[in-house]
């Protein structure tokens, strides 16, 4: 099911990123601990009663000529084209002014649901101003809070309710769906097409789906699969493309969709910090994943594979348990190597272990490696089961699951993955107190 996308957009300090924050809550710091991961945040997914959608924040909009504000008003463009509803964030604690009109008119003209949120309303007499706003000439007006969480609630239900609730859909497995992600110009459209020009793959001749469709279905080796290519037609021009913000956005709506993310690094100017932020998305969303080095055509040392393997490593230590792939789409050189690597890691994620072989190997961890006390309490593992697939989720029958310490629980993670073949895709580790 297609995610909706709701953008925030207004002046400069009118408290975005606080509504931001509120609304996407707890599940934005995911893996802000993790190495290897920095970011300035832009994207998250709200979860709300049975309902799930995309936020974009985005940067303030200001009418001055500075060169910096024309980057952000197209960006701010961007946001609103990709987005089903806008809510257009106001200062409840000031006046309107020449950026606030210069807002409504871009939001007129593209006729978006546009709900305003008046921010700042702190208190029962504040109230009174937020019929100032209707002003702006939209129908939809809430007076909120992000800081102190006032209306909030108001805000979501307003923002969800022509939304289609989430339901738990019956996946098939009969077709593997995987996403080509990353940044611009790194040749994942190239990757596509060469996939889909492999002896073994046949694509298939459906009504208007071509070789340069988002999504490709397509058999290899008897298999069916869907190819999902980022880098689409769905806009055009070069001001879209080389927006990193914009790349984002795109990687995220596919990811959603994928089984399988395939992450594209370029090796001609190695990994910047946008390859994190893209693969981190993935991590999230709980997707299996394949790291591809394309055009490993261009490299000098050809075989020195070893010591790029090694940087990406480093660079990407919160994927530590992702196969990595060196090829070039251009030349197809190595591109047989992917296929299986993507099959691999797909039947990963829906692997399914043995209880009593899981609780064997919890109850070996533990003998080797006891939990550290804390405050003279220790933590112990009474059973263990997995509860999930894709990716696979093992929940922990506890005595205290506050006494589970970050370090201890990757202690567990690792030990399930030498004892499991689950390479290339994430975990997930619940802990339950044994009387809930």
């Amino acid at each position: 099911m297609k995610l909706p996308t709701v953008a925030l957009v207004g002046r400069p300090n009118v408290g975005k990123s606080t509504v931001f924050n509120r609304l996407v809550g707890k599940r934005v710091s995911i893996i802000e601990d993790t190495p290897g991961v920095t970011r300035d945040r832009i994207y998250g997914d709200v979860y709300y009663k049975n309902f799930k959608f995309h936020l974009i924040d985005t940067g303030g909009i200001d009418v001055s000529k500075d060169i910096f504000n024309d980057e952000i008003r197209i960006q701010s463009q961007i946001a609103i084209d990709e987005s089903d509803i806008v809510v257009f964030i106001v200062d409840g604690k000031d006046e309107l002014n020449a950026n606030d009109y210069e807002i409504r008119d871009i939001l007129k003209k593209s006729g978006k649901e546009v709900i305003v949120a008046v921010n700042k309303i702190d208190n029962k007499n504040r109230d009174e101003y937020v019929y100032n706003f209707y002003e702006l000439g939209f129908e939809n007006v809430i007076g909120i809070s992000g800081e102190h969480n006032l209306g909030i609630t108001e805000l979501l239900d307003n923002i969800t309710k022509n939304f289609k609730p989430i339901t738990e859909e019956n996946s098939d497995d009969s077709v593997i769906k995987f996403s080509i992600i990353g940044r611009p110009n790194v040749g994942k459209s190239s990757l596509t097409n060469a996939i889909l020009n492999e002896e073994k793959a046949i694509v298939s001749n459906i009504p208007g789906t071509t070789r340069d469709a988002v999504d490709t279905p397509f058999k290899y080796d008897g298999m069916n699969f869907v190819a999902i290519d980022t880098a689409g037609i769905r806009k055009s021009g070069k001001i879209y493309e080389n927006i990193e913000k914009y790349s984002v956005l795109r990687s995220m709506k596919a990811i959603e969709r994928s089984d399988v993310c395939v992450l594209v690094i370029n090796a001609e100017e190695g990994i910047i910090e946008h390859d994190k932020h893209i693969a981190s998305y993935a991590l999230e969303s709980g997707k299996a994943m394949v790291i591809v080095v394309n055009k490993w055509d261009t490299v000098k040392d050809k075989n020195d594979i070893a010591s790029f393997t090694k940087l990406v490593r480093a660079e990407f230590k919160f994927l530590s348990y992702v196969p990595i792939v060196f090829l070039s789409a251009l030349t197809k050189k190595r591109i047989h190597t992917l296929m299986p690597e993507i099959i691999k890691v797909y039947e990963n994620s829906k692997k399914e272990m043995k209880t009593s072989i899981l609780n064997d190997v919890i109850r070996d961890a533990v003998l080797l490696n006891e939990p550290p006390s804390y405050k003279g309490k220790r933590l112990k593992i009474y059973f263990v089961n997995q509860s999930g697939i894709k990716p696979p989720k093992f929940t922990f029958s506890v005595n205290s699951k506050g006494l589970v310490h970050f370090s201890y629980e990757r202690y567990l993670e690792n030990k399930i993955r030498e004892n499991f073949d689950l390479e290339g895709t994430p975990i997930i580790l619940q802990f339950k107190n044994k009387n809930e």
